[in-house]
């Protein structure tokens, strides 16, 4: 039984493609006497053509590696295609960077640990570049201003 003329008919009036198409086999003769656009409506309405679902992408493989990679697996040189400013940025890392030294710098005075004159000049020099990450921070603190 050739039934494509049905199934393309019906693909158009739903939007879909042929392939997602489904037809009742059991109601073969009613399907191939359906000719114009209406009857093959009709077919819809009554449940003997239909269309199959959308068959989606499982993420469920993405989550197992996506964990893994949270814990530092699938990580090494191995896998790596870019430069390391290309996987991060400079400016992204400088960013990263300087919001970590500003953070630091602000508990510090909120805590007393360092007077306002004090943490504006850190603030400035670590604006210049002065501070290559917290902990070289807290080194030049504890060797210059003993705090």
């Amino acid at each position: 039984m050739d039934l494509r003329l049905q199934k393309k008919l019906a693909a158009k009036i739903l939007g879909v493609g042929e392939s997602r198409i489904v037809v009742n086999p059991s109601e073969a003769e009613r399907i191939r006497e359906a000719i114009t656009r209406e009857d093959v409506k009709r077919l819809i309405k009554d449940g003997v053509i239909s269309v199959k679902p959308v068959h989606g992408i499982s993420r469920g493989r993405w989550r197992i590696r996506h964990e893994k990679r949270k814990k530092g697996r699938r990580r090494g040189h191995g896998k790596r295609k870019g430069t390391a400013t290309a996987r991060l940025s400079r400016k992204e890392q400088w960013m990263m960077r300087i919001r970590a030294i500003r953070r630091y710098l602000r508990m510090l005075r909120d805590k007393g640990a360092i007077s306002r004159r004090e943490y504006r000049k850190l603030y400035m020099m670590a604006k210049g570049g002065a501070f290559t990450s917290t902990s070289h921070l807290k080194m030049y603190i504890k060797e210059r201003i003993g705090k």
